[in-house]
């Protein structure tokens, strides 16, 4: 044999066992990789349920029982819009109904203004307005959205009509 063919042998030779380790060398990291994965999926996984299950608990708080409480205003009687024809007169008797009996003395307090935002609101009422279902349908949601910006925070759930005539 020739130099230049032992040379090459061996060059072959490196080349082969080189490739080999290098394969092996991949093979290693991709072993070594998967379970550095899987260590940290299981962390992961073992956290969530040990630790994210108990601070969720601590944070839920037991509920109370819902009360509801109803609030009488005083009676309400305002003149309505009628245009320059024959006086017309609204009288209403209203509660307005809450979850919170903590928050009856806040609404004594804030009563004026209630009856002012009530009072300015049917004033301009016309009789024709409060005509039929839709018509105190509309009348009871408007006037819950101005006792819910009167009161605020305080939340009130319903204005329920106790008496209403017209005039």
């Amino acid at each position: 044999m020739s130099d230049e063919t032992e040379g090459q042998l061996e060059e072959g030779g490196e080349e082969g066992g080189g490739q080999k380790k290098r394969g092996k060398r991949a093979i290693l990291f991709i072993i070594i990789g998967v379970v550095v994965l899987l260590l940290l999926g299981g962390g992961g996984a073992a956290y969530f349920f040990l630790f994210a299950g108990k601070s969720e608990e601590a944070e839920v708080k037991p509920e109370l029982p819902k009360v509801t409480v109803f609030y009488d205003l005083p009676d309400i009687l305002v003149n309505l819009n009628s245009g320059g024809r024959q006086a017309s007169y609204l009288k209403l008797k209203v509660s307005l109904e809450h979850n919170d009996p903590l928050a009856t003395p806040k609404l004594n307090e804030l009563l004026p203004r209630v009856v002012d935002n009530f009072q300015i609101y049917l004033r301009e009422l016309r009789p024709d307005d409060l005509v039929g279902s839709a018509g105190l349908y509309r009348l009871k949601e408007e006037l819950l959205i101005r006792v819910n910006q009167a009161v605020a925070p305080i939340k009130i759930n319903d204005v329920l009509f106790k008496e209403m005539l017209i005039q």
